[in-house]
């Protein structure tokens, strides 16, 4: 199984801690936020990786050389420009259709995400669903939702408070819920995003739920999920593994 972390960002929100290092190689309870990542699909079946990579490129090369590679195939992108979400995996998906005929779903994995949320189930879903993309969302508050109708499939986005939403599908009502930077992707998705440059791939799930996709919530309300993109959720992550409420 394969999977691709996204790890290209500044890590604006982590200064000072990014001052020096990307924000793959920031550390939490001793262990780097990519090595954590990297176990946690390793665990799952993956065995192939690439991971996307602009801010101090060189030192996260140097680390997975140093460290074996985690015993996986660890492919790298290298994003002279920053691409966003859908923009890196656009450039990234020749790792994903190098085997001719694989219509193996992947997964694709935020590297300053925290969670126990069961990507096994998630691929499970995804599969039974026949779905272009699953994404693990929450009920939760969030700066920004996505919207999904009855069947759990996307049909709008709302950016956040008095602003008005995006429906890109008419349902009555759709239910905001927070995205959790988890997806399940199946690879003709690659061929379907016509997008191209720098662009977000909730752009690409919003044209393409419009014309009918499958875009499928997988729900995660009761999984432990954490953003560690500051310092202040940093430090919270570091006391909810010393409590031991997550392991990593």
């Amino acid at each position: 199984m394969k999977a691709m972390i996204l790890a290209a960002g500044l890590g604006t929100r982590l200064r000072p801690l990014t001052n020096d290092r990307p924000k793959a190689l920031v550390e939490v309870a001793g262990r780097t936020l990519l090595e954590i990542t990297l176990r946690r699909l390793r665990d799952v079946g993956v065995r192939e990786v690439i991971v996307n990579l602009h801010h101090f490129a060189d030192m996260v090369v140097e680390y997975l050389g140093k460290s074996n590679y985690f015993g996986m195939r660890v492919e790298i992108s290298r994003e002279e420009v920053l691409l966003d979400t859908g923009g890196g995996l656009k450039r990234a998906a020749w790792f994903f259709l190098e085997e001719s005929g694989d219509n193996e779903p992947f997964l694709l994995h935020n590297v300053d995400v925290l969670s126990t949320i069961d990507l096994g189930s998630m691929l499970q879903f995804h599969r039974q669903n026949d779905a272009l993309a699953t994404l693990a969302v929450q009920e939760r508050e969030a700066s920004r939702y996505l919207l999904f109708d009855q069947a759990g499939l996307l049909c709008g986005r709302k950016a956040g408070p008095g602003k008005e939403p995006e429906i890109v599908r008419s349902v009555s009502p759709g239910q905001a819920l927070a995205f959790s930077g988890v997806h399940v992707i199946s690879p003709r998705l690659l061929s379907a995003m016509t997008e191209d440059g720098v662009f977000s791939i909730i752009t690409a799930y919003l044209r393409l739920a419009g014309a009918g996709a499958r875009i499928s919530a997988f729900r995660a309300d009761h999984y432990y999920w954490r953003d560690l993109g500051n310092p202040e959720n940093l430090a919270q992550a570091e006391r909810d593994i010393t409590a031991q409420v997550i392991r990593v």
